[in-house]
């Protein structure tokens, strides 16, 4: 069960990316937040602190998914505007639309576990359908991937 149901308007993004799989994932998503993390402040028109980690599928939805299947990954911040984008940084709009938000607290070995309860189990036995728009997740200022407690919100597309 989700933590909570919003919608929400564009939201813009400056940041980096990376193409990548989901089996490479876990190690290029750390070497581009290696990349970005150092120069998240030299944008000015930031809005809050906290960090978003995107995932941009395409128009793809999440069916018949490999380990191979490719997808576009960001590590950025959220923006007022892209009037000042820093050299070696693009810009992204999470498009407007309506979210589950589900918070995971606990083991950074047993997020797999719970994506999959998501996309398995709550999902299917909701009223809801996956929308074609990137899922991202929110990470506070101070954000560690603790092996053993992490937090972070996840957000899915729904409609």
């Amino acid at each position: 069960m989700p933590d909570s149901i919003k919608t929400v308007n564009d939201r813009l993004v400056v940041g980096m990316k990376a193409n990548m799989s989901f089996k490479t994932m876990q190690q290029e998503t750390g070497n581009l937040a290696r990349q970005f993390m150092p120069r998240r402040n030299e944008i000015s028109s930031r809005i809050g602190t906290h960090v978003f980690s995107i995932q941009d599928f395409g128009d793809f939805l999440l069916k018949n998914i490999t380990a191979l299947t490719e997808f576009e990954k960001w590590v950025g911040v959220e923006v007022s505007n892209f009037d000042h984008v820093p050299e070696g940084m693009e810009t992204l709009v999470l498009k407007a639309g309506t979210y589950a938000v589900f918070t995971y607290k606990g083991a950074m070995q047993d997020v797999s576990k719970f994506k999959q309860s998501i996309f398995k189990d709550w999902l299917p036995n909701s009223n809801y359908q996956l929308d074609a728009r990137a899922h991202f997740e929110i990470l506070p200022e101070n954000y560690s991937k603790d092996l053993h407690a992490t937090e972070e919100d996840f957000w899915i597309p729904i409609k």
